[in-house]
């Protein structure tokens, strides 16, 4: 490791790493600093029992030749190597409900997605057309979301306070099919009195415009991404959890290690929450107004999630995600459970290999949780790297709230219970240590209708060489996360420069990708 850098980046995830990318392809002398044992943040991959389980990647959309994902992933120069999956292109998504046994697919591709749900809706054909035509006219709104330039979208106020709940409720008076147009927002982690529609827009659209696994886990974006970055000259250091910046005459001009390591630098991107990088530089360096704001953002709320290790040829592998709840009025409310009624609503996800056969390996399932319930232990911390107990107590509970979402899960698959291998969790704590987001917030902080600039953080922050990267400036998702990457870089090399570099040579075609 040098003792300067032209550039610093703190913190390894999607956004990180490739904001490294594009400051190493401009010539500048880059090093990114990860704290864990492994690079990637979300990206990341765990193994149970030679399994592959992804960490928070279970599938991505807008990969199709032309799409705004894969022209992003092209300019990055990493899909010759992605190994991935096709979903089901008549139910990508499977929207189902206690009590009712029909299984209501969001398909691929928009004309395909309003025949699959006029087959289940015969007299709402208008409606589904009207919702589709209102997805893709609001993601047409934002310029980066399609590769193009134009005014900064936080301008357009009514696009920020159009409510998700009450716009799909204005579309339709059909109960179930509000429900199913919702149905997959544990993508966002949606709240019917506080998400924007363009938040449901921008999380749905690229996965109805194409669906994908990664083969064998999203880390191998991460591998890539590293390679490309080190082929331009950036360096990669993990096991260097960056606990200080030091700040001299209003400017960052160092980092400081766990280690007592002091890395110099020019310009410094913070790949981390910006809560939490506000008490890395000090408070004092920002005025009170800013600090306060940023601090009293709400998070979006966080996980419990259950890792199956399947026994050999007991399941087979479905190809397709199913997105459950109790019934059709808890679409909007499952993270206001009780105790006797969790879950109220949960994802499978199953991951697939590269020469996928008829049986799965693994199962993943995902449902809220709220960081309240883990408080006894949040001053415990446990990574691969700094290996720590949290104690019988919290063994005790992982096994009761895995027993309680085993029988939930029972009710829609009643087999599953025999084909179980091994269970593995992840609780808001793990989420909280791993990828260092605030209380293990899922999906950054919350955007809000009703006060969307409260929510509004820009890359560029107070202190001039400072800039933020992630998912807490623009979108969660790994789509949102490299827009946010190109917002922050063309803060610093300009948007109309940068913007051209990422679409030179780009297909505009609509092919498929080979997978």
């Amino acid at each position: 490791m040098k003792e300067h850098y032209d550039v610093v980046v703190v913190g390894s995830g999607m956004g990180g790493l490739v904001s490294a990318i594009i400051m190493a392809r401009e010539g500048k002398s880059v090093c990114v600093l990860e704290k864990n044992n492994q690079y990637g943040g979300n990206l990341q991959t765990f193994v149970r029992e030679r399994t592959i389980f992804d960490t928070g990647v279970h599938y991505l959309g807008g990969l199709d030749k032309g799409q705004n994902l894969y022209r992003y992933f092209k300019y990055l120069d990493i899909l010759d190597g992605l190994s991935l999956t096709r979903l089901d292109e008549d139910g990508f998504d499977l929207i189902t409900f206690d009590g009712d046994e029909k299984e209501y697919p969001h398909a691929q591709g928009y004309q395909n997605f309003e025949q699959k749900l006029a087959e289940q809706f015969p007299e709402e054909k208008k409606a589904i057309h009207t919702y589709c035509e209102k997805l893709q006219e609001t993601c047409s709104a934002f310029p980066l979301y399609n590769l193009k330039l134009g005014k900064p979208y936080h301008d357009d106020t009514e696009l920020f306070t159009l409510p998700a709940k009450a716009y799909i409720d204005s579309v339709t008076q059909n109960e179930k099919l509000r429900a199913v147009l919702a149905g997959s927002n544990l993508l966002y982690a949606g709240e019917a009195d506080k998400t924007p529609f363009y938040v449901h827009a921008l999380s749905t659209n690229s996965y109805i415009q194409s669906s994908y696994r990664c083969a064998d886990g999203g880390s191998q974006i991460t591998k890539l991404l590293i390679k490309r970055l080190k082929e331009s000259g950036g360096e990669t250091f993990k096991h260097s959890e960056v606990t200080q910046f030091h700040v001299e005459d209003k400017q960052v001009v160092s980092v400081i290690t766990k280690k007592g390591e002091t890395i110099k630098g020019d310009l410094f991107i913070s790949n981390i929450e910006p809560k939490i990088t506000l008490k890395m530089v000090g408070e004092e360096h920002f005025r009170k107004s800013y600090a306060n704001r940023i601090k009293n953002i709400e998070s979006t709320v966080s996980a419990f999630s259950i890792h199956i290790v399947l026994k050999p040829e007991t399941f087979k592998y479905l190809n397709h995600n199913y997105y459950h709840f109790k019934d059709h009025k808890t679409i909007w409310n499952s993270h206001n459970y009780t105790q006797e009624s969790w879950p109220e609503a949960y994802m499978v996800s199953m991951g697939t290999r590269k020469n996928q056969g008829e049986w799965g390996d693994q199962l993943t399932a995902i449902t809220y949780m709220r960081y309240e319930e883990l408080k006894p232990w949040s001053s415990t911390f446990n990574t691969v790297a700094q290996k720590n107990s949290r104690g019988e107590t919290y063994e005790e509970f992982k096994a009761s709230k895995i027993e309680a979402f085993l029988k939930v899960l029972e009710a829609k698959f009643p087999n599953l219970r025999e084909c179980i291998q091994s269970v593995h969790t992840s609780t808001p704590l793990s989420y909280r240590d791993y990828i260092g987001c605030n209380e293990g917030s899922m999906y950054g902080y919350a955007k809000d209708y009703r006060n969307p600039l409260k929510t509004f953080i820009s890359p560029r922050t107070k202190i001039k060489n400072l800039f933020f990267t992630g998912q807490s400036i623009n979108m969660h998702g790994i789509l949102g996360v490299t827009i946010s990457s190109v917002v922050t870089c063309s803060e610093i090399l300009g948007s109309e420069y940068l913007l051209s570099k990422i679409t030179k040579g780009s297909s505009k075609t609509n092919e498929k990708i080979d997978a």
